[in-house]
């Protein structure tokens, strides 16, 4: 979304924010939005992003309508996306169990 790469959003908190998914709901009048941002934060701030986006929602909803010039704009929903963080934890126990499957045992041969 141009508006927030641009710093469309005043406030702070939504700096550096990231659309990774957006997901409609079968009629389409809501808009799951999945967000991460720029580096890495602890869960406080992610909670302070989304609490953010959700703060501005009627400000991005008016400018996706008259940017796309849309009668009906969908309601945005804001989440913070987990993918990567899931991920990341999952690469990072595979290395352990390599780590530990090559010290082993059968790894010193």
């Amino acid at each position: 979304m141009e508006i927030l790469l641009r710093g469309g959003m005043r406030d702070p908190a939504a700096k550096d924010v990231v659309i990774s998914a957006v997901r409609m709901t079968d009629d389409l009048s809501i808009a799951r939005v999945y967000v991460r941002v720029l580096g890495e934060i602890g869960s406080e701030q992610q909670e302070a992003v989304v609490h953010a986006l959700k703060r501005g929602s009627g400000f991005l909803r008016r400018e996706i309508g008259q940017r796309l010039q849309l009668r009906h704009v969908p309601s945005l929903e804001f989440y913070w996306d987990e993918v990567v963080d899931s991920a990341i934890r999952i690469e990072s126990i595979l290395d352990e169990i390599r780590e530990t499957s090559s010290s082993g045992p059968e790894g010193s041969k």
